[in-house]
């Protein structure tokens, strides 16, 4: 999962992603997917990772790759390590809610996820 996510973020391609995802053919464990996304872009510090990363998990979103349980468990898996991530990443709190807000934007996610993202 993290060298797909990690090729889509140097090439952009979406095609390609999706087709690596389908062919690792475990659709129970999107959710990983997801979760790594978001901690690619908490840790990363660069702004088009934030854009990079709605763009891949809306098509996925969009093509029923993931599937809105998978989406949910992933975002809150990222929710509940926050506060480790914080440790390494002062900023995370902030690169998150924006991340947040943004894919809710997009309809990645819904609201009642979206509201339960955790604050400084």
């Amino acid at each position: 999962m993290n060298l797909l996510l990690q090729e889509f973020m140097l090439s952009g391609q979406v095609e390609e992603a999706e087709h690596c995802l389908r062919d690792l053919e475990v659709p129970h464990f999107h959710h990983e997917l997801v979760y790594e996304a978001v901690v690619m872009v908490l840790e990363g510090s660069a702004e088009g990772r934030v854009q990079m990363a709605v763009k891949l998990l809306k098509a996925l979103w969009e093509s029923g790759l993931i599937t809105l349980d998978q989406m949910n468990r992933g975002f809150q898996r990222v929710y509940e390590e926050l506060p480790d991530l914080s440790i390494d990443v002062p900023l995370a709190h902030v690169v998150l809610e924006k991340l947040v807000d943004l894919c809710y934007l997009e309809g990645v996610i819904t609201q009642q996820l979206r509201d339960q993202c955790p604050g400084r």
